[in-house]
């Protein structure tokens, strides 16, 4: 997690999972960034294998790479971990906002079609930690064969299709009566 709480170091992961690979300079062209930068950030990346050569290049023009698709990261139970965590997840969603604002003051430019088809939609549902949890997995499940295949074969978009970023926060916007156990999404054996 601290080698990834980084602008750059996001900055770069952003823009391979985009462009495919790439050489530090065509990343740096991508992302306002000297070469020189990326290929230290790319380096650090690569020791925490998050990267890799793509291989192909030479000398400098060295393309790479992802290692993977996604980033999954496990919570973590110290607290320097859980700061670190907080630190990453707080840059990886102020980079999206900043794009979403953008979005918003330059939908106009974009095509009839498209400003119709983005959605800025906010709901308050009453769920319990079962329903929430259930709801996660279904949109899961819904998206992960688009964002999957789509991402990491270039050949499966379609024609016209373009990256959309699709944020989707779910939190609960107050704590569980006091006593009330099932809604505090407690297990059923600590129930008994």
């Amino acid at each position: 997690m601290r080698a990834l709480a980084h602008p750059v170091r996001i900055a770069l992961i952003e823009a391979l999972t985009l462009g495919g690979a790439m050489t530090a300079t065509e990343a740096g062209e991508r992302i306002g960034e000297s070469p020189t930068t990326c290929s230290f950030h790319l380096r650090q990346l690569a020791k925490y294998g998050l990267v890799e050569e793509a291989g192909g290049g030479k000398g400098r023009a060295r393309p790479w790479r992802l290692t993977g698709i996604g980033l999954g990261l496990a919570a973590p139970e110290d607290a320097e971990g859980k700061l670190a965590a907080a630190a990453l997840l707080r840059l990886a969603r102020e980079r999206q906002l900043e794009r979403y604002w953008t979005w918003l003051q330059s939908m106009a430019s974009y095509p009839r079609r498209w400003r119709e088809a983005a959605d800025d939609s906010a709901y308050i549902l009453f769920l319990t930690a079962g329903e929430l949890e259930q709801l996660k997995e279904d949109f899961s499940a819904m998206l992960m064969p688009l964002f999957l295949e789509r991402l990491a074969d270039p050949s499966k978009r379609p024609a016209g299709s373009v990256p959309v970023e699709l944020l989707l926060f779910s939190y609960p916007i107050a704590l569980p009566a006091a006593g009330d156990q099932n809604a505090a999404g407690q297990d059923e054996e600590t129930l008994a």
